[in-house]
């Protein structure tokens, strides 16, 4: 269905609003399935003004600096594969947010803000200097927007994988119930009186990963930070990306869509329909002067299954960084066909111009 501009895609609001928990509840559940390819050892420890400690691992050499922030339940071994790939042409550093390996909990409430304000102060601490690539993976995106509205002119671009993107709704109408109450009963076992054994089904999936996760996993304040993080994500984190729009209009964006997330999404138009997933998307692409979407063959964990195209996106943000010009257009969508008419439109394929439309943001 081809969208002349982001004021139509605005007039479906209404119905994107409900499928903004697709890629957070299909990342949320794997989330932790990073810690298999995680190392037990702290990368560089960074000590944040209240004495906290924030984890970073860092490789590559070469500027800008790129920065990897994981999806809700993930930390820094969740970039594994992509990592090792963006170190060959620039410095790179994934890290643990608060209460993830081996980073201090945090002080609730672990909102977007926070995160932010944590990730902002870890990275002088540790003499990380800019400027910066932001990645974002999942809810990871969200966190990568409110750094990057901070550090607007030390921000060269934004990688969004397959982001979920803003919403309003209270806990038990948000579609994470089910996160919520497994994250609940991790938060039980960490504080009985007598834990459960290591090898007890108690746990559950609480403790999957290494050593260092299951050490992670008793530690009560662990999953009351990630129940704040999990509640704020559509509540205060939500509103707080939604205000980034215009700070980070001339930030250059790229947004890959995973197509089996969206193709859990409704379809829409009549001649060439086209996920509510993917519009979310481009909408959010369309946000930026120079922003484009490409959907690829993949699940929503993009960069395990697609590495390649994460990585080269990144690349491709580096460079025109170093050449201080604009990046070039995403590749067409691996899901559309050459005669499909979105092709070359404003935000899929060519540049936007004249800046953002002035329609409101993307929240109910």
């Amino acid at each position: 269905m081809p969208l002349r501009s982001a004021r139509g895609i605005s007039r479906l609001l209404p119905l994107l609003a409900a499928m903004a928990t697709l890629g957070l509840a299909a990342g949320c559940g794997t989330g932790s399935l990073d810690a298999a390819a995680a190392d037990d050892r702290p990368g560089k420890i960074a000590t944040l003004p209240d004495g906290r400690s924030l984890n970073f691992r860092c490789s590559g050499r070469g500027s800008p600096t790129v920065i990897l922030e994981s999806g809700f339940g993930a930390g820094a071994g969740g970039w594994a594969k992509v990592q090792p790939l963006v170190a060959r042409t620039t410095h790179v550093c994934a890290y643990d947010r608060a209460g993830y390996g081996f980073s201090s909990p945090g002080p609730e409430p672990r909102d977007g803000a926070a995160i932010a304000r944590d990730l902002d102060a870890g990275l002088d601490a540790a003499g990380i200097d800019g400027p910066y690539v932001l990645v974002g993976h999942s809810a990871g995106a969200l966190y990568a927007r409110l750094f990057a509205a901070r550090r607007p002119q030390e921000t060269k671009g934004l990688v969004l994988a397959d982001p979920t993107v803003e919403r309003l709704a209270p806990p038990g109408r948000d579609g994470l119930t089910g996160i919520r109450n497994r994250l609940q009963r991790c938060l039980n076992a960490a504080e009985a009186s007598q834990q459960p054994g290591s090898t007890d089904v108690t746990w559950g999936d609480c403790q999957r990963g290494g050593a260092r996760a299951a050490e992670v996993a008793r530690v009560p304040q662990t999953w009351r930070n990630r129940l704040s993080e999990l509640d704020a994500i559509f509540a205060s984190t939500s509103a707080q990306a939604a205000r980034t729009r215009y700070v980070l209009a001339e930030v250059p964006t790229y947004v890959i869509t995973a197509s089996d997330t969206a193709a859990t999404a409704p379809q829409v138009g009549y001649d060439k329909p086209r996920s509510l997933w993917e519009l979310q998307h481009m909408q959010l692409a369309s946000n930026a002067r120079f922003g484009w979407q490409r959907t690829v063959f993949s699940s929503h964990l993009v960069q395990n299954d697609r590495p390649d195209v994460i990585a080269d996106a990144v690349i491709a943000m580096v460079e025109a960084a170093r050449a201080g010009k604009p990046p070039e257009p995403l590749a067409p969508s691996e899901t559309d066909t050459p005669e499909d008419p979105a092709f070359g439109e404003p935000g899929f394929g060519e540049p936007a111009t004249g800046g953002p439309a002035p329609n409101g943001p993307p929240v109910p």
